[in-house]
């Protein structure tokens, strides 16, 4: 589940002409769900929405999250965020999920902001939607829920560093998620010293 978040002083979606939601102070969020998303990431990606400190506080510092400072999220549909453009110039869709499903978890994501405590307004999925907002900062932000292997990390239901330093992976991007591997030529030189230490005397290890 992708999310550009927008710390916006206020932000409102049209649809035909019609206004379908409106806030004041908070947060603009759009919204991805990819084809392999679960209610897990959304579970994920509302805990970090609703918990991000990026309001500043008395001192001018970045220490207040959107319950804090009585904001309020608006939630836009965007799928675009799963465009692939690696190939020619026409964005590819196929890692977006399905809209079926997409809008499912959309709806839940809503919900479940809202049972954090903060007020939600909404766009209309799958709708031709017309967004303006007044970007406070500015302030713009990437969310990415992490892998299952993060989620799943015991470490990350410990202390709450731990919690922070697996979201700060998922929140930098698809790659920061996965382990670090060995390049080639240290993987063969690994190898190269585990086969001499394992080869018998006179042996030539290979």
């Amino acid at each position: 589940m992708r999310a550009v978040v927008q710390r916006v002083a206020r932000a409102r979606v049209e649809v035909a002409g019609e206004q379908t939601g409106a806030i004041a102070r908070g947060l603009l969020v759009y919204l991805g769900v990819g084809a392999s998303d679960t209610e897990a990431d959304l579970a994920w990606m509302a805990d970090k929405l609703v918990g991000l400190r990026v309001f500043e506080d008395e001192s001018g510092k970045m220490a207040r999250d959107v319950r804090d400072v009585s904001g309020s999220v608006l939630v836009v549909s965007q799928f675009t965020l799963y465009g692939d453009l690696r190939k020619g110039r026409r964005p590819s869709f196929t890692d977006a999920m399905a809209p079926q499903g997409a809008e499912r978890l959309y709806e839940t994501f809503v919900r479940a902001v809202r049972e954090r405590g903060v007020p939600v307004a909404t766009g209309r999925f799958r709708a031709d939607m017309q967004v303006e907002s007044v970007n406070d900062g500015p302030v713009t932000l990437w969310l990415e829920s992490p892998a299952p292997s993060v989620r799943a990390d015991p470490s990350a239901a410990g202390s709450g560093s731990a919690r922070n330093d697996a979201g700060a992976s998922g929140d930098r991007g698809p790659t920061d998620a996965t382990s670090t591997t060995r390049t080639p030529a240290a993987s063969n030189v690994a190898a190269s010293q585990a086969n001499a230490h394992a080869a018998p005397d006179g042996a030539i290890a290979r």
